[in-house]
């Protein structure tokens, strides 16, 4: 079904997927929403845990509150990041299901030759 797209509201939520896209277009972003699901983190946990310069892990948490992924909260002198909403995990978890299902059929193609 196409949609109008002129629609102001179908642009807002375009726009915003496509953000959510923007958010999880580096590997980086995707290891940290990961590295969130059991707790919130501050930046030098999530430093440490994913082997990172400070400065890189504080770039890319940027860019994940900017596109609504994560939401930071101040605890004294500290902010702890948190997934905005946990179902990304499930959104990636399908995807790395659908990513695993191509490879296993490109294999199953090259041992076919």
């Amino acid at each position: 079904m196409l949609m109008n797209s002129k629609h102001p509201l179908l642009q807002e939520v375009t726009e915003l997927h496509a953000g959510i896209c923007n958010g999880l277009a580096d590997p980086t972003r995707i290891l940290m929403l990961y590295a969130l699901v059991d707790s919130p983190r501050n930046v030098n946990d999530l430093t440490k845990t994913l082997n990172l310069p400070q400065p890189t892990t504080s770039r890319h948490l940027k860019i994940l509150r900017q596109q609504g992924l994560v939401i930071g909260e101040r605890d004294g002198l500290y902010i702890y990041y948190r997934l905005a909403d946990e179902r990304i995990i499930e959104a990636l978890d399908l995807l790395r299901t659908i990513l695993n299902d191509r490879l296993t059929y490109r294999a199953s193609l090259v041992q076919s030759q």
